[in-house]
C-alpha cells in the first residue's frame, strides 16, 4: 500500500494507493526526485467520479507491466482535479497545444522542472481506432526525454511562454455594463436555446447537453425579467426539460452531470454538488417546488457526509452482480435499488463547493418553511469552518474525514463559501456568520484595507505551479460553477446589501467591470459575472422581518415574495446585525409587540406593516 496516497484527503488518491505504480501526490517532492534520477515526470490528472479514469486505473495503472515501465522511467504524480483545480487548469491550458480533445484522465508529460511536452487524455492499453496504447506513448516519451533532448526543451519552453502571454492578455477598458447591454447578453443566450429539447446545443442528436446552470441564474434575475421576458422564460423551459427528463434522477431527486443526448437522454450518470447545488437554487427562482424538494432531499440524503458536511459527488459505477456497471443502480426503480450498494459518495468536503450548497438549502428552507434545510446548511458551515481553516484563518481546499488538503483554497472558494455564510445569515438571523464572511471578503483584497485593491487567491495559489512559472490561465469565466471574481463579487454585492457599507457596493463593481468586455462578448460563458452585474443594475428589494415567532401569518407570507433579501429575525437579532455594522437592520423591531414587517428599495423602507396584507407581493 502506498503511504504517499493512503491518508491523503482525496478518495480519488486513496483509490489508487494499492496500485502497483509507485505514485507521489502532487508536491515539490515528486520534481525534486525528478530531478535526482534525470527522468520525465508523468502527471495523471482525474477525480473519484470520473468513469474513464476508473477505466484506465484498471487497465493500465493496475497491470504490473505497465507500472514497471512507469516506474523505471518516469515519476509519476496522481492528481485529484477537484481538490487542486489550479493544476488541473494549468496542465488543461497546456493540453490544448497538444490535441484538441480535452478531458479527463488528463495524461501530461513534464520535464522536471515541470514544462510539459506532451499530453493526452484517456490511453488504451492496447492500440485502438487509431489511438496508440499506453505503454506506446510511455516508450515514445523515454524515447523522446532520452534521444531527443533538445526538442523536448524547445517544446516544452514554447509552451510555457505561450501560457505565460495567454495569461497576461489584458481585458478590456472595464465599466460595469448598464441594463441595455445585460438585456443584450441575455438576448445572445437565449438566441443559443435549443427550441425543441431546452437547454443550449446544436441540432446533432449527439451532442452532449450540460444544464449551464450560471447561465440560467443570469435569466433569471429580475433585470432580464423586466427587459426581456422571453430571454428569462428560457430559464424555465430549460429546468422543465431537464426535470421531465432521464438526466433527472425520479427516485432520489438529484440531477445528473451531463445528457449524451440532444434530447437530454442517455445521461453520464455522475451526480455533482456543483450542479444540483445551482439547481436547487433555479428551482427556487422557477417556483418549481416539486423539483426544488427532490434535490434538496438528495444533498441532504446522499451526499451530506457525517460530519455535516457534503461530499463532492456521487459516482456513476456501482457493483451489480459481480461487475462494475455505470449507471445500473440509477436504471432501477426504488425497489430494484433497495438489494443493491449505492454507487460510492466521494466524501471530500471542498469548501467553495459546500458554500454553494448551504446557499441554495439556505434560500429554499426559507422559501418554502424546512427548518431542517436551514439546519443541514448550518451543520455543513460548521463542519467547513472546523475542518477546512488553518489555525491562522485562512482556508484548505478540502477535508475527508476531518484531515485537511494541504492545497490552498482558490478564489472561488473564498466567495462562494462567503457566499453561503450570508445566505445562511439571512435564514438564521445569525451574525457570526456575516462577521466570518466580510473576514474572507476581506482576505480576498490584495489590501484588506482598501476595498478597491485588486483581488487575489489569499496565499497566492498552488507554490508548485508558481516556482515552475506555471500558473492557471487567469478565469473569470465559469466551468460549471461561478468562477472566482464572480464568486467574490457576488458576496461582496450581498455585503452591501446587508447594509455592510457602500465600499462593497464598489469591489462589487469594480470586479465585474473588470471582466465586462469579456463577459459581454461571450455571454454564455460568463453568466455567474453577469448575474452580479445585472443585480447592481437595478435598486434591489430588501424585506425584513422582525419576530420572536416563526410560525406567525406574517413570517409565512413573507417567505413567498421574491425580494432580493428576505430575512426573518429575532429584535435581538437585528440589534446584534446593526452594532456589527450591518445598517439594513438599524432600529428594527416589532410594533406593539406584534411580528414586524419593513420593505425595503436600496435601504429606503415603508412605514412598517404588522398586517400580512399589507405586504405587496
Amino acid at each position: 500500500m502506498n503511504e504517499r496516497l493512503e491518508n491523503s484527503a482525496s478518495p480519488y488518491l486513496r483509490s489508487h494507493a494499492g496500485n502497483p505504480v509507485a505514485w507521489f501526490p502532487w508536491g515539490e517532492e515528486a520534481f525534486a526526485q525528478a530531478r535526482r534520477r534525470d527522468v520525465p515526470v508523468m502527471v495523471s490528472i482525474g477525480y473519484s467520479t470520473c468513469h474513464w479514469c476508473h477505466v484506465m486505473a484498471r487497465e493500465s495503472f493496475s497491470d504490473e507491466r505497465t507500472a514497471a515501465a512507469l516506474n523505471a522511467d518516469f515519476v509519476a504524480i496522481k492528481v485529484d482535479r477537484e481538490e487542486h483545480p489550479e493544476v488541473d487548469a494549468a496542465y488543461m491550458a497546456a493540453a490544448s497545444a497538444f490535441t484538441q480533445h480535452l478531458g479527463w484522465p488528463l495524461t501530461v508529460f513534464v520535464t522536471p522542472e515541470g514544462r510539459p511536452f506532451y499530453a493526452g487524455t484517456y490511453f488504451p492499453p492496447e492500440p485502438r481506432g487509431g489511438m496508440p496504447s499506453f505503454p506506446q506513448v510511455l516508450e515514445a516519451a523515454r524515447e523522446a526525454w532520452t534521444e531527443r533532448r533538445e526538442q523536448v526543451d524547445e517544446t516544452a519552453v514554447a509552451v510555457v511562454a505561450a501560457l505565460a502571454e495567454a495569461r497576461n492578455a489584458p481585458d478590456g477598458a472595464g465599466t460595469t455594463p448598464d441594463v441595455g447591454e445585460i438585456a443584450g447578453a441575455a438576448s445572445a443566450i437565449a438566441a443559443r436555446e435549443d427550441r425543441e429539447y431546452g437547454g443550449f446545443g446544436g441540432e446533432d442528436p449527439a451532442t452532449p447537453k450540460f444544464p449551464i446552470a450560471t447561465a440560467l441564474r443570469f435569466l433569471q434575475t429580475g433585470t432580464v425579467r423586466a427587459t426581456d421576458p422571453e430571454a428569462a422564460a428560457v430559464a424555465e423551459r430549460a429546468l422543465g426539460a431537464m426535470a421531465a427528463s432521464p438526466l433527472r434522477d425520479d427516485v432520489e431527486g438529484g440531477f445528473f452531470r451531463y445528457a449524451t443526448r440532444r434530447d437530454w437522454t442517455v445521461p453520464h450518470y455522475e451526480r455533482m454538488l456543483t450542479d444540483n447545488a445551482q439547481l436547487l437554487e433555479i428551482a427556487v427562482d422557477a417556483g418549481d417546488e416539486s423539483t426544488a424538494r427532490g434535490i434538496a432531499a438528495f444533498l441532504t440524503e446522499v451526499l451530506q457526509q457525517p460530519s455535516g458536511g457534503f461530499g463532492a459527488a456521487q459516482d456513476s459505477e456501482s457493483w451489480i452482480d459481480g461487475q462494475r456497471s455505470e449507471g445500473g443502480f440509477y436504471l432501477r426503480d426504488a425497489a430494484g435499488r433497495s438489494s443493491l450498494d449505492p454507487p460510492a459518495v466521494d466524501g471530500k468536503v471542498v469548501t467553495g463547493w459546500n458554500g454553494l450548497a448551504i446557499a441554495a438549502l439556505a434560500r429554499a428552507g426559507t422559501r418554502y418553511g424546512e427548518p431542517a434545510w436551514i439546519e443541514s446548511a448550518r451543520w455543513a458551515a460548521d463542519a467547513v469552518l472546523g475542518a477546512n481553516v488553518r489555525p491562522d484563518g485562512s482556508l484548505v481546499r478540502a477535508s475527508l474525514d476531518d484531515i485537511a488538503s494541504p492545497a490552498s483554497a482558490t478564489l472561488a472558494d473564498y466567495g462562494q463559501f462567503a457566499g453561503g455564510l450570508l445566505a445562511l445569515t439571512v435564514a438564521t438571523g445569525e451574525v457570526a456568520y456575516a462577521l466570518r464572511a466580510r473576514e474572507l471578503v476581506e482576505a480576498s483584497l490584495e489590501r484588506p484595507e482598501d476595498p478597491r485593491s485588486p483581488i487575489r487567491a489569499p496565499g497566492g495559489g498552488d507554490a508548485v505551479l508558481a516556482g515552475q512559472d506555471l500558473s492557471a490561465p487567469d478565469a473569470a469565466s465559469d466551468g460549471d460553477e461561478p468562477s472566482g471574481p464572480a464568486s467574490l463579487a457576488d458576496a461582496a454585492y450581498v455585503l452591501w446589501l446587508l447594509g455592510g457599507g457602500d465600499r462593497w457596493r464598489a469591489l462589487a463593481e469594480q470586479t465585474v467591470a473588470a471582466h465586462a468586455a469579456s463577459a459581454l462578448s461571450q455571454p454564455l460563458a460568463y453568466g455567474a459575472l453577469l448575474r452580479t452585474a445585472a443585480r447592481l443594475a437595478r435598486p434591489p428589494r430588501q424585506l425584513v422581518v422582525v419576530s420572536e415567532r416563526p410560525e406567525a401569518l406574517l413570517v409565512t407570507t413573507a417567505r413567498a415574495i421574491p425580494a432580493d433579501i428576505v430575512t426573518i429575525v429575532t429584535a435581538e437579532q437585528a440589534h446584534d446585525l446593526a452594532l456589527a455594522g450591518f445598517e439594513l437592520f438599524e432600529g428594527k423591531l416589532e410594533r406593539g409587540g406584534a411580528p414586524t414587517a419593513y420593505d425595503c428599495v436600496r435601504f429606503a423602507c415603508r412605514l412598517p406593516v404588522t398586517d400580512p396584507a399589507g405586504l405587496a407581493a
